[in-house]
């Protein structure tokens, strides 16, 4: 309807998921790395949690586009089902031959052993399976466990099937349940999708109008940024509503931009009973045989309640997993794929943690403490992040999980919850399958199964700093730090080294964007931690790794 009015090719706040109007966020994007990590990782579950409308199906629809060649991939949107109704949709996602009907009706047996089958010959040909499961907090227990039992079969190096979770926040609180904690060891990579921020929110709807065709003086100006993100929480879904809504009141108005009468007089509408106001709320008149009263969203709908998480059992020390056996000298190809699977089964079920001393979570400022002294520095007793860039250090706070860890191969101090507690533990060493953590001098040996359950994401590192660093570095500034950086990047491109006091030119942002690109950073041409990091990293600096310690470093 406000289309014409704004000089708009489409509707450019439709809540229909359309790929032109895709934007990742630094979250998004954090949250598609653990999905692309999980596939990777050699199979187990992954997690990806987020409140309604957070975008949870964009980054899976993402996740979909960016599979490789050899991942076999089988979707359900729709959990509400029995143990049988799953087991016979997985079977059809994956076009998994089933017994005739005349062999009589099938049990949970027959499609299990299907399925077995159908993964042991597609690991033979080298391909990979994942099952994604959307509105995944609607499964109930017994279907949870059945999806556990189908993990059991693995091979030395890995498990046969990948299965991701996709649902809201309350599926965090079913899986922390006693009756689920096996299926929650296996979790290798879990995220939660939180709300964008306001910076990403004012560009969320400079995107959106400027795909839909709107001009630089678009209707809904830079300046309400702000108001947008406090009237909806930063949930895209939220924003959509809003800024849809009103465009129509500013059409309806006849004004040529959105202002913040009519934002706010928007939010009344669209989030209508989500607060109660002193006095009803002035509405636009009716439009077109009544679209603005059909519009009108329940509050119900986008209220995120806190729930607080169950009691955990404590981390304990991992166990190293049996392995099947192979096929006996001999043996016919259906008489191997009978030994395989029925060996895989045990295997699997004994992976059950062994029951160890607990591992006591410490403060934060005793675990940054001890991260220092693995850069060989001895942190203040007060504030150590504060205090750090006295040693040359700084501290980076980042909430990427175990895959943003990966990437940075650096050790951290991790966020840890134990029930209600929250702690800190510095993780010291990790590898495929397993991580060493250290509390006040006692190190201990989990599985990465178990470190997920307790992990949520955040996590705080160290990295040197170059000699006279700034937080930013504008084009013409000189100093050291611009020194540093000029030199680190030529002599990674090989060029001759560059003139002390150099000026940040464009030559040299050129050069730092096209880095930063290359190392799958924001190439914005900013040096921000991150790129440092990374820089370090390639050119040699004296820096503890995360990786190499454990065995599987570069």
């Amino acid at each position: 309807m406000y289309n014409n009015y704004f000089n708009l090719k489409q509707s450019p706040f439709s809540i229909a998921p359309d790929p032109r109007y895709l934007f990742m966020s630094e979250r998004h994007r954090e949250a598609l790395a653990h999905l692309l990590y999980g596939i990777g990782s050699g199979g187990g579950f992954v997690l990806l949690t987020g409140e309604i409308g957070a975008g949870k199906t964009t980054v899976c629809r993402c996740f979909i586009e960016q599979i490789p060649d050899n991942c076999r991939l089988a979707y359900i949107f729709n959990p509400k089902l029995t143990v049988e109704e799953l087991l016979l949709t997985i079977c059809d996602e994956f076009r998994i031959a089933l017994p005739p009907a005349s062999a009589g009706a099938l049990g949970v047996k027959s499609y299990v052993d299907a399925i077995n089958g159908y993964l042991l010959e597609s690991h033979a040909q080298g391909n990979n399976n994942v099952l994604v499961i959307d509105e995944a907090q609607n499964l109930s227990p017994q279907v949870l466990e059945q999806l556990r039992l189908l993990t059991n079969l693995e091979t030395s190096e890995r498990k046969l099937l990948q299965i991701i979770l996709i649902g809201q926040p309350e599926l965090r609180t079913m899986l922390a349940q006693p009756e689920l904690e096996q299926l929650a060891q296996r979790v290798i990579a879990r995220y939660h999708l939180g709300p964008l921020s306001e910076a990403e929110t004012g560009a969320y709807v400079a995107h959106r109008l400027t795909v839909a065709g709107a001009h630089p003086g678009n209707p809904i100006p830079s300046a309400l940024a702000p108001l947008v993100h406090r009237l909806t929480q930063g949930v895209p879904r939220r924003i959509n509503l809003l800024c849809d809504r009103a465009l129509l009141g500013a059409y309806v108005e006849n004004s040529s931009v959105v202002t913040p009468k009519i934002l706010r007089r928007a939010a009344a509408e669209v989030f209508a009973g989500e607060a109660p106001s002193p006095r009803a709320p002035l509405r636009w008149p009716l439009v077109a045989g009544g679209v603005l009263a059909g519009a009108a969203i329940s509050a119900a709908a986008w209220q995120a309640v806190p729930r607080a998480p169950a009691p955990s059992a404590p981390l304990a020390a991992a166990t190293v997993p049996a392995t099947a056996p192979a096929a006996a000298p001999g043996a016919s190809k259906d008489q191997a794929r009978a030994q395989q699977v029925a060996a895989a089964r045990p295997a699997a079920a004994a992976q059950a943690p062994a029951s160890g001393k607990p591992l006591l979570l410490a403060t934060q400022t005793e675990a940054l403490r001890e991260l220092g002294t693995l850069w060989g520095q001895q942190l203040p007793t007060q504030e150590p992040c504060q205090g750090a860039p006295r040693l040359n250090l700084r501290c980076y706070q980042g909430r990427g999980g175990l895959y943003e860890l990966r990437l940075l191969d650096r050790p951290a101090i991790v966020a840890l919850h134990d029930g209600q507690k929250l702690g800190y533990a510095v993780l010291s060493n990790m590898d495929a399958d397993s991580a060493v953590l250290s509390v006040n001098g006692q190190r201990q040996k989990v599985s990465l199964g178990a470190l997920a359950t307790r992990f949520d994401g955040e996590f705080t590192t160290l990295w040197k700093a170059p000699r006279g660093f700034r937080d930013e570095v504008h084009p013409g500034d000189t100093g050291p730090d611009v020194d540093w950086i000029a030199g680190r990047l030529a002599a990674l491109n090989k060029l001759d080294a560059p003139r002390s006091e150099r000026p940040f030119d464009e030559s040299t942002r050129g050069l730092l964007r096209a880095f930063q690109a290359k190392q799958n950073l924001k190439a914005d041409g900013v040096a921000g931690p991150r790129t440092y990091m990374r820089l370090n990293q390639l050119s040699g600096v004296d820096e503890p790794r995360l990786l190499a310690a454990a065995g599987t470093g570069k």
